[in-house]
C-alpha cells in the first residue's frame, strides 16, 4: 500500500503551533501558521515529498521530507 505524507505533515504542523482553520475544496485543508502569520493549504492526499516540503516552507518550517 502506498503511504502519503499527510499524517507526518499534520504532526509536524501541530508541534510547531500551526492550527487547522477549515476544510477547503475537495481533499484540501486550510491551516494557519503563527510563524509566518499566514494561511496555507494542505492536501490530504499528498504523495510527493516536494509538495510536503513546499507545505513546510509555507508554514515557515525547515524542510523535513
Amino acid at each position: 500500500m502506498v503511504r502519503g505524507f499527510y499524517a507526518e505533515i499534520v504532526e509536524t504542523l501541530k508541534t510547531a503551533g500551526c492550527t487547522f482553520k477549515r476544510a477547503g475544496k475537495g481533499d484540501h485543508e486550510i491551516w494557519f501558521s503563527p510563524i509566518t502569520n499566514q494561511t496555507f493549504t494542505v492536501d490530504r492526499s499528498c504523495m510527493s515529498r516536494h509538495t510536503a516540503n513546499a507545505i513546510m516552507k509555507q508554514a515557515g518550517l525547515v524542510k523535513k521530507f
